[in-house]
């Protein structure tokens, strides 16, 4: 049974198991792999650094280390999408896979042992492009491949998986692995689960739309160089793709702004301890994680764009409201601290179907440089979230930057609400009508 997205609807009822829970039944091994190279990805991510210190680095060199690679985590977030135009989901995943163990080799047996900061920096830096080509490259793969009924199920599967991995598991079997074989082994851990992962991913999936090409590339006048060009253009030529990407910045840039703060303000002015704040925040990630598929099911029903707008928008508004204010009524009190912040756990994931709706705002040959954008804005949240707390704290204090990062939340929905209806969401009000004509002039932000 075709998985098409050009495939006739049909009752759930009536597709393989798989794809009743919204998985689509030729991709998914390529979830397996997502899983466990995301598994080997997060193994490191609450290690890293205070490894680093050990090894002579100072506190701000570390930092640096993880913001270099946080910088090729971004630029390959974006050729992700614009890379598969050109080659092909596929080959661009094969690409991060052995990009990914060639620089982890280098920085594990010249960077390390050596301590040569210069190179670690170097070989872990460039690390960074490499996973973002192998999850993204994948994300877009379903949404050539899910059919249009299930494909906020598709991306919630996902990010169900991503996240699984980064960091949850990886960062527990982080906490077994090195009280019994120590840190540096541990990395080589790491390596051998983003192997398995890549195998599965490069070999076991086979599904033909993301085997090639998306674009034409015999066609007069292509090159590789203004492939690349037009994954900036897009911007221009579709409007709504920059709305988009600034909703999905909006939907983590609070979480990783709160991230600076949050410990320091719930062990000092909260009164909960340091290791019940990380389960705390372990707890949120989990519950999060869960609400991943409930909420991608919940968007093919009541359609992309509310759940976006309300669940996402207006819930992580009144989230980070209850993750402030609430603990304070009740210091101490970590059953009302934990309820709070699961709760913003929870409203986060209102934004997966956003992976969704935004790939049907352009036509075919743009889908790759889309998700390219939404994979860069995802890439810059890490950055700008930080960036504004360290730029509003000074002026206003953390209820300022509360303040502002609710506004965020409900300009998001606003945005959303106004200008991404696209006919294939299930509950647009243009549903069921013909795919307009895409145009190139600036309309295209009234158009819904």
């Amino acid at each position: 049974m075709s998985t098409a997205p050009g495939a006739p609807t049909v009752s759930r009822s009536a597709l393989p198991w798989v794809e009743r829970i919204g998985i689509p039944r030729p991709l998914m091994w390529g979830y397996v792999a997502v899983l466990i190279f995301m598994i080997g990805d997060g193994v490191e991510s609450n290690y890293l650094e205070p490894y680093l210190r050990d090894s002579g680095f100072t506190s701000s060199g570390a930092g640096l280390v993880i913001s270099v690679y946080g910088a090729f985590v971004a630029l390959g977030s974006w050729l992700s999408g614009a890379l598969s135009n050109v080659w092909g989901p596929r080959c661009v995943m094969r690409t991060g896979a052995v990009l990914w163990i060639v620089f982890e080799v280098l920085f594990l047996t010249l960077a390390l042992p050596s301590e040569n900061q210069v190179l670690v920096y170097v070989f872990y830096g460039l690390r960074g492009i490499a996973y973002p080509l192998f999850a993204y490259a994948f994300l877009l793969w379903i949404q050539l491949t899910a059919r249009r009924e299930l494909r906020g199920s598709a991306a919630g599967w996902f990010w169900f998986a991503y996240s699984a991995g980064l960091p949850t598991i990886g960062s527990a079997i982080a906490a077994v692995s090195i009280p019994l074989v120590g840190a540096y082994s541990t990395f080589w851990l790491s390596l051998g689960l983003v192997a398995v992962g890549a195998a599965i991913g490069s070999f076991a999936v086979k599904e033909a739309r993301g085997t090639r090409p998306m674009v034409d590339t015999t066609a007069p006048g292509f090159s590789f160089r203004s492939e690349l060009l037009r994954g900036v253009s897009v911007l221009k030529r579709h409007p709504r793709i920059g709305i988009a990407a600034v909703v999905r910045m909006i939907n983590t840039t609070p979480y990783f702004g709160f991230f600076v703060f949050l410990p320091s303000f719930f062990t000092d002015d909260i009164g909960i301890s340091e290791s019940k704040y990380l389960a705390l925040v372990t707890f949120m990630g989990v519950i999060g994680i869960l609400a991943d598929p409930f909420f991608g099911r919940i968007s093919d029903r009541l359609g992309w764009r509310s759940t976006i707008a309300w669940a996402g928008g207006v819930g992580c508004a009144l989230g980070v409201a209850l993750v402030y204010w609430v603990p304070q009524l009740a210091p101490g009190n970590y059953a009302v601290a934990l309820l709070a912040t699961v709760v913003y756990g929870i409203m986060l994931a209102g934004y997966i179907p956003l992976s969704a709706l935004l790939p049907s705002l352009v036509p075919e040959e743009d889908k790759g440089n889309a998700m390219g954008i939404y994979s860069l804005a995802a890439g810059l949240s890490t950055f700008v979230g930080p960036l504004t707390y360290s730029v509003v704290d000074p002026l206003v204090g953390h209820t300022g930057v509360v303040i502002v990062y609710i506004g965020m939340y409900l300009a998001g929905a606003l945005l959303t609400w106004r200008y991404l209806d696209v006919p294939e969401d299930p509950g647009s009000r243009r549903a069921g009508g013909p795919v307009p004509a895409v145009s190139l002039a600036p309309k295209d932000l009234q158009s819904s």
